[in-house]
């Protein structure tokens, strides 16, 4: 576990130092949620997908994307030098 302690700015403002930025990926431009529970305060980055992405993030999507990275690494491939040649791999 990390921890930093930081100085509240005017107007409440804080900058999260470098290290936690680091640490949980988080980059300018990103969401972060909050939530409240008595006197702690934690904090959730949240990556927003454009609606029209979201079918990639599906867990039937990415359990192909699994599938096809699976079969990649185990050399489960094919290769060809023209749209031809997939075609006639395709039909037979």
């Amino acid at each position: 576990m990390m921890t930093e302690t930081v100085k509240v700015a005017r107007r409440g403002q804080v900058t999260l130092p470098a290290s936690l930025r680091n640490a949980a990926h988080i980059e300018e431009g990103d969401y972060i949620q909050f939530f409240i529970e008595g006197a702690a305060i934690t904090l959730i980055v949240k990556k927003l997908i454009d609606k029209s992405q979201t079918y990639f993030w599906t867990r039937e999507w990415q359990e192909g994307e699994r599938e096809a990275e699976e079969d990649i690494r185990a050399g489960r491939l094919k290769t060809f030098d023209s749209v031809a040649e997939l075609i006639v791999e395709l039909k037979s």
